[in-house]
This record gives structure tokens, C-alpha cells and sequence, in this order.
């Protein structure tokens, strides 16, 4: 007999900037800053993300759109493949996204589901929770204890078959 599953998931929503630590506002920072340099010719939507790593700097992303829809990359990915080819021995302490049109304030948005997908398996190769703040409604700052929290039934390595 079927029966209900109940899942929890707690994000904190912050009132406001001045709620985060002085590292996490480093990093919110950083990725609104990194709008600037999406490529949204398209949508005109620009997306930033902001990665805070165990050694101090930020590593940040962007949307990459593409006329030939859908070769674009989102900004999460961006940020997480960049960091991977680059400095793969990092770890994440903090990641944050920011977006905004073109021309206009900065609103609340979420992560694509691929975006999802790519974020828990860096969380899992990492090893450790990796915190994420998204933009929420009304200026609020919603803070995530974990990638995880964003896909809870993951698609991971556990899910494929085994090669022999």
C-alpha cells in the first residue's frame, strides 16, 4: 500500500544583507558584481555566481548565451566547470547566485534543475555540505546549509550500474 513520504528541508530566510557573515556578504557581493560579465544578449537576463574556496578568493561564473539555443551555459556551471579545470584541488566554503535583467534591479531566482545536478555532484566529490544563498523576494537572502537541500533525490554515481 502506498503511503506518504515527508521530506524537510530548512533554509533560512535572511531579512536582509546585513544577516550574513562577513565572508558570505564577500561572496553575495561578488556574485552580484559578476552580472556584469554575463554574456545575455538573448534574454538579457544576466547571472552571476560567486564561489568562496578554503584558500581565501572568490572564483565567480556567468551565463554564457549562444544563438544556436541551447549551447548557452548557465552561471552556476560556469563557475563549478571553470573551477574544476583550473583549481580542482579547492574546496567550496560558500557559493552564491544574483540575477538581474539588463536593465534593472536585482530579483529572486533559483537554480535550473541542471544546475542542481552538476551543484550535489561537486558537493559529493567535495565531500562536505556546501552553503548556497539565492536571492529571495523582497530583498531577502534565502541561506541553504547544503547544496543537497536544492535536489533531494540526486541522481549520483550510487545510481549507476556497476562496470566489470
Amino acid at each position: 500500500m502506498a503511503h506518504p513520504l515527508h521530506l524537510t528541508i530548512t533554509v533560512e530566510v535572511l531579512a536582509s544583507e546585513a544577516e550574513l557573515t562577513p565572508a558570505e556578504a564577500t561572496t553575495w557581493q561578488q556574485a552580484r558584481a559578476a552580472t556584469d560579465q554575463a554574456y545575455a544578449p538573448y534574454s538579457h537576463f544576466h547571472v552571476g555566481t560567486a564561489l568562496l574556496l578554503d584558500d581565501g578568493t572568490i572564483h565567480k561564473g556567468t551565463n554564457q548565451e549562444n544563438a544556436a539555443y541551447p549551447s548557452g551555459l548557465c552561471a552556476e556551471r560556469t563557475a563549478l566547470f571553470g573551477l574544476a579545470s583550473s583549481r580542482p584541488e579547492r574546496r567550496i566554503l560558500c557559493m552564491a547566485v544574483a540575477a538581474r535583467p539588463a536593465t534593472g534591479d536585482f530579483v529572486a531566482v533559483t537554480s535550473c534543475g541542471a544546475c542542481r545536478q552538476v551543484m550535489t555532484e561537486y558537493e559529493n566529490r567535495q565531500g562536505t555540505p556546501i552553503p548556497l544563498l539565492l536571492p529571495g523576494p523582497n530583498d531577502t537572502i534565502y541561506r541553504f546549509r547544503s547544496l543537497a537541500d536544492l535536489l533531494p533525490f540526486q541522481f549520483s554515481a550510487s545510481d549507476l550500474p556497476t562496470v566489470k
